[in-house]
């Protein structure tokens, strides 16, 4: 087994025959036989031993690059060790309290230090802290509806907010609520604005107007504005394919929101803690003007450490009757000592620069691939989070669905990780943690490239 250090500046090496290699097999085999099918159907066939950095190494010694980082969590990279010191010396003096009952000093320093670092609305600010990003979007609703004294939601197309009852009613892509109706009554959605998918022949300008103008139907259509409480978006779509909101779209959105009494979420839980080249997506939002009323962000905010948060303007959060927010778990000791010692090393170390320099590099490299093979029809994100979308071809822009299984099976039997996204998971998402090398992240440039060049010719 290599040690940390030699782990974090490893290039991927496959030493087994295939993925899986034995160990890993016999892992998967008790998986299938103990943990229930929805959760097995879909992950892929690793098993992790150890991680650093950017990379991680399975039970057979199999060194692989991580361009998932577990969904968006792994920003700071595996077991930073500033980050294990902060848990350890957490964990020697408390495991537990609950917040609701009595104070401890991680959750109030936290709160303190989001609230000066989170861009929303407001010059005084107030956070709460939950467990994940469906319990911290669920948790911004029920402040927005208690600020308004309104019941609506609006949310968009291609969304994911979450698995519970009521974030399964605002994602978008029905997988992930198969038989788990009936969802909650008031909750509207209108179309994202992903212009690669527009209306053919539209103009940037003209896509716009045509998304606000189905935006404007739902208040025709769905409900009165009077009766909406929030709208609810991602800066930059996860799940649904790596779509950023054009600004020129949330600077509409923004004074739709204004003059109708409508508070503004923005869903941070994926695309935040500098993995956009800023600490928070929304500060592009809040440089042209239209800072979001509650922004939620979960993920990467603990570096590996179940903790989300909500923030707003105090007077939104003090909306909330006593009572109706709160729980057992929520800001935990261990994961608010793990998201101040995050916090400091992203801050300190330009967390934010480091993903703007991947995302140029990468960014670069995808557009040179799109100008080689057609069958990639877009490339788009922002700063190290990017998304490049497959067709079959790109005049009808049929999703390339296979192909990308394809890719992404032929990249880990190379050594590097991947995962698509979108509602037809014909995009390849791009989350690598913000430690990888240059030298790492060349190699999987040039795996990712014979990954395509693989699958075109099977």
């Amino acid at each position: 087994m290599s040690t940390a250090a030699e782990l974090a500046t490893a290039l991927p090496e496959i030493i087994t025959e295939q993925v899986p290699g034995p160990k890993s097999k016999e892992l998967l085999d008790r998986r299938d036989a103990a943990i229930p099918q929805a959760l097995c159907g879909k992950t892929y066939p690793i098993c992790i031993k150890q991680g650093a950095g950017a990379m991680f190494e399975d039970l057979d010694g199999n060194k692989i690059l991580d361009w998932v980082g577990g969904v968006g969590v792994l920003n700071i990279g595996y077991s930073h060790p500033e980050v294990v010191e902060a848990v350890k010396e957490q964990a020697e003096k408390y495991f537990h309290t609950i917040f609701n009952v009595y104070v401890h000093e991680g959750y109030v320093e936290l709160a303190e230090k989001l609230n000066e670092l989170i861009p929303c609305k407001g010059d005084v600010k107030k956070t709460y802290f939950a467990n994940s990003g469906a319990e911290c979007d669920e948790n911004a609703i029920k402040i927005a509806k208690a600020y308004t004294k309104r019941s609506g939601v609006i949310c968009f197309t291609g969304a994911f907010h979450g698995r519970t009852n009521l974030t399964m009613a605002l994602t978008a892509k029905k997988v992930y609520a198969v038989g788990m109706g009936p969802f909650p009554a008031g909750i509207y959605r209108a179309p994202y604005p992903y212009l690669y998918r527009a209306p053919k022949g539209y103009t940037e300008e003209e896509a716009i107007k045509y998304y606000l103008d189905e935006l404007n139907r739902v208040f025709d259509e769905g409900a009165p504005a009077s009766e909406i409480a929030c709208m609810i978006l991602e800066p930059l779509q996860g799940e649904g394919g790596f779509i950023p909101a054009p600004i020129e779209w949330v600077k509409a959105v923004r004074k739709i929101c204004d003059d109708n009494g409508i508070l503004m979420i923005a869903d941070e839980v994926q695309c935040g803690n500098c993995r956009t080249g800023k600490y928070y997506a929304s500060e592009y939002w809040k440089d042209a003007g239209c800072a979001p009323d509650i922004i939620t962000t979960a993920k990467s905010v603990g570096g590996g450490l179940p903790i989300s948060a909500i923030t707003a303007r105090a007077e939104v959060m003090d909306a909330a009757p006593a009572g109706t927010i709160g729980g057992t778990f929520c800001g935990n000791p261990l994961a608010c000592a793990s998201a101040l010692a995050v916090m400091k090393v992203m801050k300190r170390d330009d967390y934010a620069g480091k993903a703007r320099h991947i995302g140029e590099v990468v960014t670069k490299r995808y557009k040179e691939l799109q100008e080689k093979y057609p069958v990639i029809g877009d490339v788009r994100g922002l700063g190290a989070m990017i998304g490049i979308e497959f067709v079959t071809d790109r005049e009808t822009k049929e999703p390339a669905t296979k192909l990308v299984a394809d890719i992404i099976h032929n990249a880990m039997q190379k050594g590097l990780l991947l995962e698509s996204c979108g509602t037809a998971s014909n995009t390849i998402r791009f989350l690598a943690p913000l430690t990888m090398t240059d030298e790492q992240m060349e190699r999987g440039l040039e795996i990712f490239e014979e990954s395509i060049r693989e699958a075109l010719e099977a």
